[in-house]
């Protein structure tokens, strides 16, 4: 397991990329559903990546909402990734940092 560290001395889990998760939204999307609230849990990018970085982010004062408003704020990145135009080391390397920039004010 390879983690991300901060500064701070934080670190995140570097998650194995989704593979399946990846080809289901893609087609999904592709297919003309919207990438909205409507989307299944299965279909949830955001979801899936809240319960691998949940136990360290949420004791910060980081809850789920807030981490969610965070990646859809840079859905452009995880569409880039979908469409294989980013690399998964690139997708979640930007978004742990974009959430570790944004962790509540101690």
């Amino acid at each position: 397991m390879t983690v991300f560290e901060e500064e701070a001395g934080l670190g995140l889990e570097f998650p194995e990329e989704p593979v399946a998760l990846r080809d289901s939204l893609r087609e999904a999307l592709l297919g003309g559903r919207e990438w909205s609230d409507d989307l299944p849990d299965e279909l949830s990018f955001e979801l899936w990546l809240w319960e691998r970085w949940q136990r360290v982010l949420e004791p910060l004062g980081l809850d789920a909402d807030r981490f969610r408003a965070e990646l859809v704020d840079n859905r452009r990145e995880l569409w880039l990734w979908l469409m294989g135009e980013r690399q998964w080391g690139q997708v979640i390397e930007a978004q742990a940092g974009r959430i570790l920039r944004r962790l509540p004010a101690a």
